[in-house]
């Protein structure tokens, strides 16, 4: 017998309205008093609109899921906005198993909301869910909407672009501040920057430069070179010795596991780890390397107030400059390098694949690598088990989907007739996956403690506490309600998602504050996706991925181009985007995969010299 999409207001108050639908026999519905009763035709038959108000909804068991959102409304008339607050408590029939209702309720819950055709207004909203549980969710019987405005004072949401999308944008004004100085230098370190650099990027003002400069210089947290280029002043706990060329180093003091950041915050995360530490720094200049290190030697003797503007020959060479923290952990040897980027360019990315081939000719007797730093979280609106919050921290590893990768970079997506995407792809797996393997014992543990006293958790207080005297970035958590997860739905709309609520009762998903949460997945990268929320949403499902980052791949192939078959990416989620969209969870989520790491390396068998 043919079925209907019935639609039953429930109840309404000054505030809220809750709207039931479900789907029925055609007899069940036929049998209501037809003047109670609206039976649409054409295109929309099979569509049904009771009029009268039920108190119930006729089922006692309770929702299977529940997804809640919030829009922001505006009046037509008056221009004022409203906020909403809109909840999906979700059935569905006995065919559609456990473990598959959560994915059904986040593909129904995207397509409702696809930018496309998103519902502008209310009674559009209603028809959409009516539509689609009628002709592409057969496995949804009931859906209950509680629509709710929301008494409290309205601001509207901001969503920070990534660096990838104010490209889009064309030339972005950014505001020249000592902090934004700051943050570039730290971004190309260990390669200085000249005046000249800053001003041609940004199209500032030289001698405005040169003052936030001299500002900086006089907090102590960037040098000046004679040759009028600038570089981050190390934190107080490293001893950093500027060098042609690394020394010669006795068999037993060369690492076996090398570890590459990209960022200031990162690498000084992955420094907090590491004992007995003694860092290395080779410039390579154009002609005057001796004016390098003679102005590092003699930093402070330099001037504050004296800053000469550089030549605009006098170019420092890009992703010349290494830089190599060398130090232990547990009883492993470990090399940390920070990657010179300047951006998001495919010749940084370039430049940061020859960084990685350099650092693997010097050190070879380097096993293992890790890429380690911040990514952003694959978010999923319906599976708390799922689901990646900031702080978070996701190891690169082999899905049950395939087997075959554990990084993959796309370089294009292309759409077909159907609204379906092809995307072109690089896929990277090491043929040892040992670290993957320690990855999942120690999410295992998570089972054994209850979530906690965990090894990484101890490690990250330590770091906590050790980088609150060595660093002026901030690397405590953020409060937990600056964990905002935003869908775009057009243009630079979006709407606010609640996170999905935790199971009452399982070990293995349970959250507590200051201990990072370990996924195993696939992580990905690629701008194409990482630019669109629906296309990689798209991309994460059809691939297992839970993380994206900055786009790493040459870096995997410069590892796997120097025959170190052993590789794990490792990112502490710090936006929903790629990690480069927001700085506030950056230090914080940088120390929780700096954590994971170090609790991985700990857990790894020691090198042959100590074994027994």
């Amino acid at each position: 017998m043919a079925e209907q999409i019935v639609m039953t207001p429930k109840c309404k108050t000054a505030n809220s309205t809750t709207l039931i639908i479900e789907r029925k026999r055609q007899e069940t519905v036929a049998n209501g008093d037809q003047k109670d009763v609206h039976v649409a035709g054409g295109d929309h038959k099979g569509i049904v609109i009771n009029k009268q108000m039920t108190a119930t909804n006729g089922v006692e068991k309770p929702a299977q899921l529940s997804l809640q959102f919030k829009v922001f409304l505006v009046s037509a008339q008056s221009g004022k906005h409203t906020q909403e607050q809109r909840t999906l408590n979700f059935w569905f029939n006995d065919n559609l198993s456990t473990e598959t209702q959560p994915t059904v309720a986040q593909e129904f819950f995207r397509e409702l909301v696809s930018p496309q055709e998103f519902p502008r207004d209310y009674v559009g909203f209603i028809k959409k869910i009516m539509k689609l549980v009628q002709h592409k969710y057969p496995g949804i019987e009931r859906i209950e909407i509680e629509l709710k405005q929301i008494e409290e004072p309205i601001e509207l949401p901001i969503r920070p672009l990534s660096t990838d999308e104010t490209i889009l944008g064309g030339p972005q004004i950014v505001e020249l501040t000592a902090e934004k100085i700051l943050e570039l230098i730290e971004s190309a370190y260990p390669n200085p920057l000249t005046i000249h650099d800053l001003v041609e990027n940004h199209g500032w003002d030289a001698d405005t430069v040169a003052e936030k400069l001299s500002e900086l210089q006089k907090k102590g947290l960037v040098v000046a070179m004679d040759n009028g280029a600038f570089t981050r002043v190390v934190h107080q706990d490293t001893q950093v010795q500027v060098v042609k060329q690394m020394p010669t180093m006795a068999s037993a003091k060369q690492p076996t596991i090398a570890i590459i950041t990209a960022q200031y915050c990162e690498k000084l995360a992955v420094d907090s780890m590491i004992e007995n530490k003694e860092t290395f720094v080779r410039y390579t200049t154009v002609g005057y390397e001796n004016d390098v290190e003679n102005s590092l030697t003699n930093s402070l003797k330099i001037s504050y107030t004296t800053i000469q503007h550089p030549h605009p020959t006098r170019r420092i060479r890009f992703g010349e400059s290494n830089v190599y923290t060398l130090g232990d952990i547990g009883a492993h040897r470990i090399v940390c390098t920070k990657l010179p980027t300047v951006g998001h360019t495919r010749e940084a990315m370039t430049a940061a694949g020859n960084t990685t081939t350099r650092l693997l000719g010097i050190f070879q007797k380097v096993d293992y690598v890790f890429l380690v730093g911040v990514g952003g979280g694959v978010p999923h609106y319906t599976d708390y088990k799922k689901h990646v919050r900031l702080g978070d921290v996701v190891v690169s590893y082999p899905t049950r989907l395939n087997n075959k990768f554990v990084y993959m970079y796309c370089e294009s997506a292309k759409s077909s007739e159907d609204g379906s995407y092809q995307f072109e792809t690089k896929e990277y797996c090491p043929s040892n996956l040992g670290l993957q393997d320690i990855a999942a014992n120690l999410k295992k543990q998570v089972n054994a403690s209850d979530g906690f006293n965990l090894p990484w958790q101890s490690h990250m207080r330590e770091g906590t506490k050790k980088l609150a005297t060595q660093s002026e970035h901030n690397f405590e958590a953020p409060p937990a309600d600056s964990d905002k997860l935003y869908m775009n739905i057009g243009e630079r709309d979006v709407i606010e998602v609640a996170h999905p609520s935790a199971p009452k009762s399982d070990a293995a998903y349970v959250r507590n504050d200051g201990c990072p949460q370990i996924h195993l997945a696939p992580v990905a990268s690629g701008r194409r996706i990482a630019r669109d929320d629906q296309l990689r949403q798209k991309f994460a499902s059809r691939f297992g991925i839970l993380a994206f980052d900055a786009e790493m791949d040459a870096v995997v192939d410069s590892i796997l181009g120097n025959c170190r078959d052993s590789f794990a990416v490792v990112r502490g989620i710090s936006d929903y985007k790629d990690g480069s969209r927001g700085k506030e969870w950056q230090p914080y989520a940088s120390l929780a995969a700096a954590s994971v790491v170090k609790a991985m390396i700990c857990a790894m068998d020691p090198p042959s010299p100590y074994k027994k």
